[in-house]
């Protein structure tokens, strides 16, 4: 029995998302090659085309027909992505208590005075959006 579609990208999916943010539209060869210099293991080819349609039929990707081979871009911001990430996590695991989340965030990673002092920055400005 296949797996049930995710609402979010799998491991291998938002690996290839984050290649194609940083430089796209790409062929499969390209995109196989940083996969393979990132993740440190060989891939087939034909398993990375496989994942790419997938993608584009999850409307993750858009590809573009050049020659005889295909391009591919992302068809979602990263903001989209992480969004759903953070919102589903906000819910799930933190019952919807965004201080909650971000005291679990302080409290278990290693932020430093300057992450600190950005946090704060980002805070005030929120807090400055509201009251208008």
């Amino acid at each position: 029995m296949a797996r049930p579609e995710s609402d979010f990208p799998t491991g291998l999916e938002l690996e290839i998302l984050k290649i194609l943010w940083e430089e796209s539209p790409l062929p499969v060869r390209d995109v196989r090659a940083r996969l393979e210099a990132e993740a440190d293991r060989p891939l087939a080819h034909s398993s990375v085309i496989t994942v790419l349609n997938i993608m584009h039929r999850k409307r993750y990707l858009t590809r573009t027909k050049q020659g005889k081979s295909f391009l591919f871009s992302p068809k979602v911001a990263k903001e989209q992505i992480s969004g759903g990430f953070v919102t589903d996590l906000l819910s799930r695991v933190f019952d919807g208590s965004p201080s909650a989340m971000v005291l679990n965030l302080l409290e278990s990673a290693d932020v430093d005075s300057a992450e600190l002092a950005e946090i704060r920055k980002l805070i005030v400005r929120k807090a400055k959006e509201q009251k208008s």
